[in-house]
């Protein structure tokens, strides 16, 4: 018997019983769109975060107080006071890091923000008038921080985009004054509309000098973070060196492995950002992939009870001359098909609802997303759907195989 002729007795078998054969392969259909829907975020999201990082610039280095967290127990250890004024001045220094070119102190944390009878509670960032130029945001209205409202810890503030959409509505915000933690902030600048920014939301953040912020909102006389920037990309490597060596000269450490700092170059961060997105794509992944096994349960199952059901016909087909080999081609064909078109529907489903997640993401939350296909998971989900056909479809085949010819045309 052909291929085509054995391909053409099985999709006849299979539409026999349409509702069985759609409700047989759904399993493979649900297995394939989640694994389709969870690659494609995964990029998508990958894409995002490191686009992000990327724009900040390849020249910039975080200072971050506690130890590098390498699990869940170091998460404590971010929360230290270990990065203060002397830090500061010990890093700008040239004879201790003399490829420094910017430095910026940063503290940050959540307050609300009034105006007259409305209240927004947004993140408040303390910084410096360097902070456009590292994060490449400036205020759409207004001026951006000077040097003169930093050494003067002046009551300023520049808002985000929705900060002013919940206390001003469509009325002009410039010039006004807000009050944070009891205090009357000018509001001397408007970023335009952002979206999300890696890890970071200046639609929803208020911008004022890190003097103001560390003495009147959050009272305490260390950093969060130290942002620096390097006058070269091929000094890098050598600053990171220096920024350690003139921390542990500040802090009186001798061992290394008890610092209480950690610095990450974007390089880092890039490496890091994805390797912990295909961790989580890869379980997501592993997740999704246990409705495949189910579904080639089912199918193995169906095909039983299909092979009980065509016994006379198995029979009949011997009886005219067909092998054992054609019949368990045949059901092995079948099997085939089904995961098949399965996989298929799934890939389709898959990249469709990626394709409206990424739409919703990018217009409705504001995140600058884009769609991405995973061909080459696409290739292997169809792959593996073949490959389930293929294993759980061969003791059903085998089964109905066996038959004999005379046993099976006495069959009721």
């Amino acid at each position: 018997m052909t291929i085509k002729h054995t391909l053409k007795t099985a999709v006849m078998g299979l539409k026999t019983h349409k509702s069985r054969s759609l409700l047989t392969i759904l399993g493979i259909v649900i297995g394939i769109t989640a694994i389709i829907l969870v690659l494609s975020l995964g990029r998508g999201a990958e894409n995002l975060i490191l686009g992000q990082i990327k724009g900040i610039g390849a020249k910039t280095i975080a200072i971050a107080p506690g130890r590098h967290p390498t699990g869940p127990t170091d998460i404590a250890s971010l929360f230290t006071d270990s990065l203060k004024n002397k830090d500061i001045d010990a890093l700008k220094n040239k004879n201790n890091v003399p490829h420094l070119l910017n430095l910026m102190p940063v503290v940050f944390g959540s307050q609300v923000i009034s105006y007259e009878n409305d209240t927004y509670r947004p993140t408040i960032f303390g910084v410096t008038g360097l902070f456009t130029e590292i994060y490449n945001i400036y205020p759409s209205e207004g001026r951006n921080l000077e040097d003169e409202d930093i050494t003067s810890n002046a009551n300023v503030v520049i808002i985000g985009s929705k900060v002013k959409d919940e206390l001003f509505g469509e009325s002009d915000a410039l010039g006004e004054e807000v009050k944070i933690k009891g205090r009357n902030f000018k509001i001397i600048g408007i970023l335009g509309k952002q979206g999300q920014s890696g890890f970071l939301n200046f639609d929803d953040a208020a911008i004022i000098p890190y003097t103001t912020a560390q003495q009147y909102i959050f009272g305490k006389k260390y950093f969060d973070r130290i942002v620096v920037q390097v006058d070269s990309e091929n000094n890098v490597d050598q600053t990171v060196e220096d920024i350690k060596i003139t921390l542990r000269n500040s802090h009186n450490i001798d061992d290394p492995s008890k610092d209480d700092f950690f610095v990450e170059t974007q390089a880092q961060a890039l490496n890091m950002v994805s390797t912990i997105t295909n961790i989580l794509t890869l379980f997501l992944v592993s997740v999704a992939a246990i409705s495949l096994l189910v579904g080639g349960i089912g199918i193995m199952n169906i095909m039983l009870v299909s092979v009980t059901e065509r016994t006379r016909e198995i029979g009949l087909r011997k009886a005219l001359g067909a092998t054992s080999k054609d019949i368990l081609t045949q059901f092995l064909m079948e099997a085939i098909i089904l995961t098949g078109t399965g996989g298929l529907v799934g890939i389709f489903l898959g990249g469709l609802l990626s394709f409206l997640a990424s739409i919703i993401l990018s217009r409705f939350v504001g995140l600058s997303w884009s769609f991405v296909f995973p061909l080459s998971g696409a290739f292997i989900g169809l792959g593996i759907s073949f490959a389930i056909g293929l294993f759980f479809g061969i003791y059903p085949a085998r089964e109905a195989a066996k038959k004999s010819p005379i046993e099976a045309l006495r069959y009721e």
